[in-house]
């Protein structure tokens, strides 16, 4: 592992970067990490890396501490869309990333988000870094794939371990493929659930009640990446502030500009979230409920 020597993050995200393969045959970066630690870097903290990849394969913003587990390959995720619906392969995996993989001087960040996204990051982190706010995106935990590659929802074990342990949990409705049974026993094991509903905004439960906050109004081009800047910037404003509604507002807010583009590039500065709050347009109250 490389380990850099430098104080700790504000934001400490763990979990694999990915090689997205892409129809023309080409490729681009991906996982959680790569859109979370940008977004993080871009609202002005200080972030730290932990992943696993092939060597020369981790290519993050300027700015960001990289802790890489060396692995013969990188995690590679491939998607074909037939009719609309989404199909995905998951062709390689790196190594798994735990405890020993966190270099000693940044296991005192102040936010840590767990983005697993193919079952590498060791669960029990949920309890490994005292005071922080650990958040999680549970998505990877949440997989499994076939001899093929053919990516499948997965029974998670740890499931009320790590939600009872997490400070936030945010995931999406297609993580659950709209089981709301399994949702609303989720929200009874959480202390702060998130829960992104796309073009419907996010619905947030949070000591006993349930809030809805609307998406702000843009033309989507492509939403890769979007669940997770809203994860980043939700972090990072509940960290600011306290606020667990006003984080919503601020993270559909952040999230609206990755999906008027196509990858990295469209990931906000803090200036841009803050004008786009005052003055942007809200949509519609949305039909989730």
């Amino acid at each position: 592992m490389t380990a850099p020597c430098e104080a700790p993050p504000d934001y400490l995200v763990i979990g694999h970067v990915t090689r997205d393969l892409l129809p023309d045959g080409g490729h681009r970066p991906g996982g959680t990490v790569t859109y979370a630690s940008m977004a993080a870097a871009r609202l002005g903290l200080r972030v730290g890396v932990v992943t696993s990849a092939a060597p020369g394969d981790v290519r993050l913003g300027t700015g960001i501490g990289v802790a890489v587990k060396p692995a013969p390959q990188t995690t590679i995720f491939e998607n074909f869309y037939v009719g609309g619906a989404r199909r995905q392969y998951c062709r390689a995996v790196a190594a798994p990333l735990g405890l020993a993989d966190v270099p000693a001087g940044w296991r005192a960040a102040r936010i840590v988000h767990l983005g697993p996204v193919a079952q590498e990051v060791d669960p029990q982190l949920v309890t490994a870094f005292g005071e922080a706010l650990v958040g999680v995106t549970p998505q990877g935990w949440m997989r499994r794939w076939d001899a093929d590659g053919a990516v499948q929802r997965a029974d998670w074990p740890t499931a009320r371990e790590v939600l009872a342990r997490a400070d936030v949990v945010i995931l999406s409705i297609d993580d659950l493929e709209g089981d709301r049974a399994l949702l609303q026993q989720w929200v009874r094991w959480t202390p702060l659930l998130v829960l992104t509903v796309g073009k419907d905004g996010a619905i947030i439960y949070h000591g006993g009640q349930q809030r809805r906050f609307p998406a702000f109004d843009v033309v989507e081009v492509d939403p890769t990446g979007a669940g997770d800047v809203f994860a980043a910037a939700y972090l990072t404003r509940l960290s600011e502030t306290g606020d667990a509604y006003e984080a919503a507002q601020y993270a559909n807010c952040a999230a609206s500009f990755v999906v008027e583009g196509v990858g990295a590039a469209r990931v906000p500065a803090r200036e841009a979230v803050e004008w786009r709050l005052v003055h942007g347009r809200r949509r519609a109250d949305g039909s989730y409920s």
